[in-house]
């Protein structure tokens, strides 16, 4: 798991990566737990926790561009 400041250092396209293997690592940790075959039942909190955190850096990046085009069309009109 990682730590946020350690993911908004992070470039996007290694967000993306990141957050499609905790994607299929979750996957794995829900077929783990309906085989009652899961070793640590608290990974997959871990690892939605670690998506949603991916997930939402990602959306910070989003509206922060938006809001500096914004400005850019504003400055130029």
């Amino acid at each position: 798991m990682s730590k946020p400041a350690e993911l908004r250092v992070q470039t996007d396209e290694q967000l993306d990566l990141l957050l499609a293997e905790t994607q299929r690592q979750l996957f794995r940790l829900r077929l783990q737990s309906q085989t009652e075959r899961q070793e640590a039942p608290s990974e997959i909190i871990k690892a939605k926790r670690e998506i949603a955190r991916i997930l939402t850096i990602r959306r910070a990046r989003e509206i922060e561009r938006a809001a500096v085009e914004a400005k850019s069309i504003v400055a130029t009109a």
